[in-house]
């Protein structure tokens, strides 16, 4: 919890910082390409989280590497290199996404469906969601051949399920009741 709080203050801070220069999304996009190189490759991210490594020599191999990112994205790697919290980075990410999202007022949407939804078909389904709801969503579509068909559908805390397996499921649990 005490990281999680941490790492929200980080977030805010680049967020800030973000904001002031108009560059929210250049921003999002550099710190996801930082935790997605070290996702990639066991050895970047071993070094980068290696409390040995001088952080100097650390600092200096990480800002050569990522030189094309934007100047807050970059600086902010540095600073959790100084610091020595490079292990925070994914939380900080995670909370900078969330601050993004609340500052365009969207909402995480996922959709699950046995098979994948044409674009129109997609954008339909978003459309009602969004209208009857009232907001914009951040849509993830998953598919899950398990679900036999229909959809399942989570919304933040909400969740709707109208898939053939879901009601399956409910009806085992109404017959075992009986």
């Amino acid at each position: 919890m005490a990281n999680q709080t941490l790492a929200r203050r980080y977030a805010i801070a680049i967020f800030g910082l973000a904001k002031e220069q108009n560059a929210i999304p250049a921003v999002r996009h550099d710190l996801h390409t930082v935790v997605d190189a070290l996702a990639t490759d066991e050895t970047i991210r071993k070094f980068y989280r290696s409390p040995v490594v001088d952080r100097k020599e650390k600092a200096t191999i990480i800002g050569t590497a990522f030189d094309k990112l934007n100047e807050i994205a970059l600086n902010s790697v540095l600073l959790l290199i100084r610091k020595r919290r490079e292990n925070m980075l994914e939380e900080i990410v995670a909370q900078y996404d969330v601050l993004e999202q609340q500052s365009r007022r969207a909402a995480p949407l996922r959709i699950e469906t046995a098979r994948e939804l044409s674009k129109p078909e997609l954008d339909a389904l978003v459309a009602r969601l969004a209208e009857r709801y009232k907001t914009t969503f951040d849509v993830t579509q998953t598919v899950d051949p398990q679900l036999i068909g229909g959809v399942r559908i989570t919304m933040g805390d909400k969740r709707i399920d109208g898939s053939v397996s879901g009601r399956l499921d409910d009806l085992a649990r109404m017959l075992s009741t009986n």
